[in-house]
Parts: C-alpha cells; sequence; structure tokens
C-alpha cells in the first residue's frame, strides 16, 4: 500500500486544521531535531499510535523510511486518512518551515558510526603504512563489521555507541 505525499506546505496546512504529525524517526534524531508539535513514535512501535480519526500525517528525515513503511503506517493509523510528507524534515527545513534544533543533543548514532567507522578505518591504514602491516585488520575488522551490520540490520558499534555517556541525554536508551 502506498499514501498519498504531501508537500511541505500541504502538510502544514493538514496539520494548521487538526491533523496529528508523527515522527517515525530513532529518538536520538527527534531529540536533536523536530518539526514544532511532532510526537515521535518509533517504526517498530507504530502500532501503539493511539487511535483517532483526525488525518495523520507521518514524516522521517528524508521520506524514504516512511514510503518503505507505508504499509505499516497505514494500518497503524487506523482508518484515519494517512499520508507522508513528501522529503521528510529535510524537505520541510528547506521550505522555510520551523524546526526546534536542540544542539546539546548528540548527533544521531547513525552519524556517530559513520564517524567512529570512518576514523578507525583510516586510523588502521595510517598505522599500517606508517607503524605496521598488521594495523591494516584494524580497517579490515571495521569493513566486516559494516558489512555484518548492512546483511543482518545489527550494528555492534551502534549498540556500543547507544551507551555511551553523551547519548543518555538523548533517552536513546530505552
Amino acid at each position: 500500500m502506498t499514501l498519498a505525499n504531501l508537500s511541505p506546505l500541504d502538510a502544514r496546512a493538514a496539520i494548521d486544521t487538526g491533523a496529528r504529525l508523527i515522527d517515525v524517526r530513532g529518538a536520538d534524531e527527534h531529540a536533536r531535531e523536530r518539526i514544532p508539535g511532532a510526537v515521535n513514535i518509533l517504526l517498530d512501535r507504530i502500532g501503539d499510535l493511539p487511535r483517532d480519526d483526525r488525518p495523520v500525517v507521518f514524516h522521517c528525515k528524508s521520506g524514504m523510511r516512511t514510503a518503505a513503511n507505508a504499509a505499516q503506517l497505514a494500518a497503524a493509523a487506523g482508518g484515519a486518512p494517512a499520508f507522508i510528507l513528501g522529503g521528510g524534515i529535510d524537505a520541510w527545513r528547506q521550505a522555510g518551515h520551523p524546526t526546534v534544533i536542540d544542539r546539546a543533543q548528540p548527533l544521531e548514532i547513525m552519524r556517530q558510526v559513520q564517524i567512529t567507522a570512518g576514523a578507525l578505518v583510516f586510523a588502521g591504514v595510517l598505522l599500517g603504512v606508517l607503524v605496521a602491516p598488521g594495523f591494516f585488520a584494524l580497517s579490515a575488522f571495521v569493513g566486516a563489521g559494516l558489512m555484518f551490520a548492512g546483511v543482518t540490520g545489527w550494528c555492534g558499534m551502534a549498540h556500543l555507541l547507544r551507551v555511551m555517556p553523551w547519548n543518555r541525554r538523548a533517552g536513546v536508551l530505552r
């Protein structure tokens, strides 16, 4: 099932006339930047969405997550009219609509994974060239971990980063 995409302007009009705005991104993403009035319900808990006859506008970062899970989102809406904010919060921001940004919150977990993995690969290559070839194994280990994460959907580095003290502020540990 597909849900109709709303432009940021149309989504804003729907919200102003009573539609509910549901943010399906992770708690860490929502804590860092959100659309005012959006309720954060994670995709794996979207079935907990309270039933209501009001229209629902779902959004994520770019619209890809919501489009990929349209059938699940439509079912969660329980018969109420349901839509996707086309382009997600990125399009909302680009259209000039306000967002609430809390820079005191940590970066999103996946950005932290990208930074950490990149730094470890770079360090492994640099140390392998300058110190000893055995350090190339660090880069290989990180690469294998990223491949495993892509295939299985489970990322050990993300789980490790979630328990770091700086991520506890965002309520990432749920």
